[in-house]
Formats: structure tokens, C-alpha cells, sequence
């Protein structure tokens, strides 16, 4: 099989695959692409078996992220929870592996990965697992009421309903209003996890490159913003991507209640599924509240090829005493810090 390499920013092809192949996510999609590039600096490409000129039916996306920090790799793709190959069947797959194990070793990557949503088989393809997540994603068509039946009694929906008491306000869209009271709650909650927050460039890119696919959902009390979160739309699949908020409000049910808001206007859309994204497999409160939306779990399993092995050089020790030092940073510090350093991480 002769495999091409083209630009799926430039490549007006790539964005009639992405628009009529049925494992496409808007992970897939150009803005997402665009606003890798935009923010991080990172190049998208794209792999297909169709020769210059004719129409895509297959495709694998990736991004050269170079960093003289982190080393220079191929990833399908950065800051992306899971990004499938877009192939007509997996009889294809070993054509794109020998494509991605000649291009690695001919560019000196330090590795290529893939983040595919199903798992390889195919022990041929030089692939090998890298690493495992928690996937969880929710079933919107059942009815409405039997969603909400779905959700945990008292975790759930006693707090939709002690929100829907405390009169909590709601609003829903991408303006630069909730932009800024979106990236406040995203620094307090990455100040409580220990962990520095995405840069705001990288926010304001994701709306400007993906408009409407791109929503913020926002609770106030008497005015003052609780919780939020962004989502990501691509035909009908939701994908919940960012969730922030101010935890000496936790008791009114501030996220709970931007949940069930979620699958209420996505399913009266017609979305037929919310990807509630990626957990490490040791998160177990976020792994349970998950559960209890009453999605279903699946194993996410990570690939690569190297040269060599890769090794984690950093010890328990030293990530717990680098999480200390981010949450101990000032905001303005922390942010400027997140802008520099995620563009070698992703």
C-alpha cells in the first residue's frame, strides 16, 4: 500500500473525510487542529492511501511536536483524550504502522504514538502499549427521564435538586465574559489538583478556530460564577473536555447541576452519546462521579513505537514536591507558567 502525507489544515479533502466517516470526533476536526498549531506551535499531518487528486477514504492525523525539552515525536494527538484512525477497516492498519515505523526511524523520532479509541491487535505492527486510562461515555437515547433515573440517587440528583433550590443562574455560550469567568474557576481548580492550567490562549484559540462546536456552561450564586464547563460538538457526540470550580461552593450542587443541563440540551439536540473523556486509572473519586452520571467504562490503551525505550525519569518524590511548588505559585505566575511549559508536554 502506497501511503501519502498531506496537510489536513491546508488539504480541503481532509475536512469531507472528517464530515462523513463515522469514527470521526472533534478531535478530528481542522479548528481542532488549528488551534494546536496556533497555541502550541505543534504540525499537523496526515496519513492516506490516496494519491494526490483523489478523494480521502482513509486517514490517520498526527502532530510533530518539537521540544528541546521533551524531544521530538508524533502524536495522534496532543492534549487529545483519544483520536482513532479514520481507516475503511482494520485490514488497512498494518499498511500505516510500516508507514509510521519507517517515517520514526528515518526522522530520529524519539517515538511515535496513537491514541486510538479501539484497541490494536495486530502484534506485527511494531506498536507496542504505552499506557492505560479509564474511558467513560453516557448513552443520551434513553428517554429523559430514564437518564435522570440513571443518575446516583444522593449524589446526583439530591444535588440537582438542592441547585434547582438554590436558584443557581445558568448561562451557556462562548462570549468573552465567560471566557474570563470560565479560566478563573479552571486556575482555582488546577491551583486544588496541584497541577498548572492550560494557558488562556489555548482557550480563546478553541473558540475562535471551532465557533459554535466549542460550548462553556456556567453557574453562578447571586452573580458569582461556581462551576463550569467546556464541551466539544461533532455531529452527535458531545465531548466534555474542561470542568473548573469553586469548591467552597461545592454544596450547592453547582457541577451536578451544569451536568444534568448538558444532557438535557444535547439530547433534545439529538446528540445520541456525551464522551465524558479520559481518567487515570488511580482517580477513583473522579472515576465514581463518573459512574454515577450513569455512563458505562472502557479500558483506553495507548500505543508507540521508539527507537529506544522510553523511561520516566522523574520519581514519586520529585512529582509530588513539583505539584506542591504549582499549587504554592501565584495566579499570574502559574498561568505564565502553563504557557510556557504545555507546548513541550503534549
Amino acid at each position: 500500500m502506497a501511503i501519502h502525507i498531506i496537510n489536513p489544515l491546508s488539504d480541503r479533502r481532509w475536512d469531507d473525510l472528517v464530515a462523513r466517516h463515522e469514527r470521526a470526533t472533534a478531535f478530528h476536526q481542522r479548528g481542532w487542529l488549528l488551534a494546536l498549531t496556533r497555541t502550541y506551535g505543534f504540525q499537523p499531518l496526515a496519513l492516506t492511501s490516496a494519491a494526490p487528486g483523489e478523494p480521502l477514504a482513509d486517514g490517520l492525523v498526527l502532530c510533530r511536536v518539537s521540544s528541546w525539552l521533551t524531544g521530538t515525536r508524533w502524536v495522534s494527538l496532543p492534549f487529545s483524550d483519544h483520536c482513532e484512525p479514520l481507516l475503511k477497516d482494520m485490514s488497512e492498519w498494518f499498511g500505516f504502522a510500516q508507514c509510521l515505523r519507517e517515517e520514526s526511524d528515518r526522522q530520529r523520532l524519539k517515538y511515535v504514538e496513537l491514541r486510538p479509541m479501539s484497541q490494536i491487535q495486530n502484534t506485527d505492527s511494531g506498536l507496542r502499549p504505552s499506557c492505560s486510562y479509564c474511558f467513560h461515555q453516557l448513552d443520551l437515547q434513553p428517554s429523559l427521564e430514564q437518564l435522570f433515573q440513571g443518575l446516583h440517587k444522593d449524589c446526583i440528583q439530591r444535588k440537582i435538586r438542592r441547585a434547582e433550590k438554590e436558584k443557581l443562574s445558568y448561562e451557556a455560550g462562548h462570549s468573552e465574559q465567560l471566557v474570563r469567568e470560565f479560566y478563573r474557576l479552571l486556575l482555582i481548580t488546577r491551583k486544588r489538583h496541584q497541577l498548572l492550567p492550560q494557558p488562556r490562549l489555548w482557550i480563546r484559540n478553541l473558540i475562535e478556530c471551532m465557533g459554535d462546536q466549542v460550548q462553556i456552561r456556567l453557574a453562578r450564586k447571586n452573580g458569582v460564577p461556581i462551576a463550569a464547563l467546556l464541551t466539544l460538538r461533532h455531529r452527535s457526540s458531545v465531548i466534555y473536555k474542561y470542568g473548573c470550580s469553586d469548591e467552597k461552593f461545592h454544596p450547592l450542587g453547582g457541577m451536578p447541576f451544569l451536568f444534568w443541563r448538558l444532557i438535557e440540551e444535547n439530547k433534545a439536540s439529538g446528540a445520541l452519546e456525551i464522551d465524558l473523556g479520559r481518567s487515570d486509572l488511580d482517580q477513583e473519586g473522579l472515576l465514581t462521579f463518573k459512574d454515577r452520571l450513569g455512563s458505562q467504562r472502557k479500558l483506553l490503551t495507548y500505543y508507540r513505537h521508539s527507537r529506544t525505550e522510553v523511561t520516566e525519569t522523574a520519581t514519586s518524590k520529585d512529582s509530588i514536591g513539583i505539584r506542591r511548588l504549582f499549587a504554592a505559585l501565584p495566579d499570574v505566575v502559574s498561568s505564565t507558567a502553563g504557557r510556557l511549559l504545555y507546548r513541550h508536554v503534549g
